[in-house]
């Protein structure tokens, strides 16, 4: 669905939810894998095994544009049965999209809802990302849906997860993963041995694959970056690697969680050094390209009108209302989900970047960035791999 958005010129796409979103992936990859009650959107074809490799960042424009880096993932967008490119969820960040996949649903329903957001009640900033006990908010509460993966064990479907030892037992896998067995990997060659041993070893199996390297070479030195085109080499490699050591009956997806852009210094607006966009502000979370502000009572007309005149062509402005009626975060949106999101949303477009120089000092840098609805962020790669009989 494309939909006019207040406080800019082009009109953005809603994320496909029901039909051809990330959080239809994993009902329907456990759909193909005979799971009953699943609902398979996506119409995959049926396997006794499935793997889902997802490369964080690596969007469906960045990678078209970068496709003579990476020979195997090209054969799969040129193959006869290619699959469109999915979208990503809202805003297209990794905490969102990591358990959009893990929960088949809509952010709207899972209550993950950005980068950074303000637990409700308190002026608290939770980072999703790298949330740790300060915060007082227990993943399980947060995020109490039922996850695919503990839907895949209860249908007889043993699942693996495979990412980085750093992850393990977070509070973010822990939202996004429970229920799955954890393999640790911490490097390319790591992810490719233990994903093949584990579909190996069982005859009906999901198995989950994260690397998250490509992305921290777009943040650090963009996605036009030869570190970028470089890593993607590596991880076209991964790829054909674990395709080529599939088992009988089996399919290999390669997704990601979001694309990205390469901030323009020109289009930079520090959010700190214009005292109109603190009128009315308790706190400013989310990330540089899609701002989530929560107002005093009673603001948040007055503070959207002012960042809208402020930032003018930089972002998009709108209500949380306004956003949750355009659809981005899902069909439906939780009323104590609605709490997490800001009274006001900026959602950058161009190469803008909506930064605070002092509170983020680190991200505020960053080359690369992402959270918008700009299709190079918001497209992402269905590629398809399988295995006969």
């Amino acid at each position: 669905m494309t939909t006019a958005v207040p406080g800019g010129d082009a009109p953005f796409e809603a994320p496909r939810y029901g039909a051809g979103s990330l959080a239809d992936l994993a009902p329907s990859v456990l759909a193909s894998l005979g799971v009953p009650g699943e609902p398979n959107a996506l119409g995959l074809p049926p396997a006794r095994r499935a793997c889902v490799l997802l490369i964080d960042g690596m969007g469906w424009e960045p990678l078209l544009a970068a496709r003579e880096h990476a020979p195997f993932l090209s054969s799969l967008i040129g193959a006869p049965a290619a699959r469109p490119p999915l979208t990503a969820a809202f805003p297209t960040t990794t905490a969102t999209s990591l358990t959009t996949f893990g929960t088949g649903a809509a952010p709207g329903h899972h209550g993950i809802v950005g980068y950074k957001v303000v637990v409700p009640g308190t002026d608290t900033v939770l980072n999703q990302l790298r949330w740790g006990a300060e915060a007082g908010v227990e993943p399980e509460e947060w995020q109490p849906l039922t996850t695919v993966y503990q839907r895949a064990e209860r249908a007889g479907v043993a699942t693996g997860y495979v990412a980085s030892a750093a992850f393990e037992g977070s509070r973010l896998t822990r939202a996004t993963a429970r229920g799955s067995s954890y393999l640790p990997a911490d490097d390319l060659t790591s992810v490719a041995v233990r994903v093949s041993a584990e579909l190996a070893a069982r005859e009906r199996s999901l198995v989950f694959a994260y690397h998250a390297d490509l992305d921290s070479y777009g943040h650090l030195h963009g996605v036009g970056s030869d570190h970028w085109r470089v890593h993607l080499g590596q991880v076209d490699r991964l790829a054909e690697q674990i395709a080529g050591a599939l088992p009988p009956d089996t399919a290999l997806y390669i997704t990601a969680d979001h694309g990205m852009v390469d901030s323009d210094p020109g289009q930079r607006v520090d959010l700190e050094a214009d005292p109109e966009l603190r009128r009315g502000v308790r706190v400013v979370a989310g990330e540089a390209r899609m701002r989530q502000v929560y107002t005093e009572p009673g603001a948040a007309e007055d503070v959207r009108s002012a960042w809208a005149e402020r930032l003018g062509p930089a972002a998009a402005v709108l209500t949380r209302e306004e956003a949750v009626a355009a659809g981005y975060y899902g069909p439906a949106t939780d009323g104590a989900v609605r709490e997490r999101i800001g009274d006001v949303l900026a959602v950058a477009r161009g190469a803008a970047a909506l930064v605070l120089p002092a509170a983020e000092p680190a991200e505020s840098r960053l080359v690369g960035q992402h959270g918008s609805l700009t299709p190079a962020e918001l497209s992402i790669p269905l590629l398809a791999a399988t295995t006969a009989t």
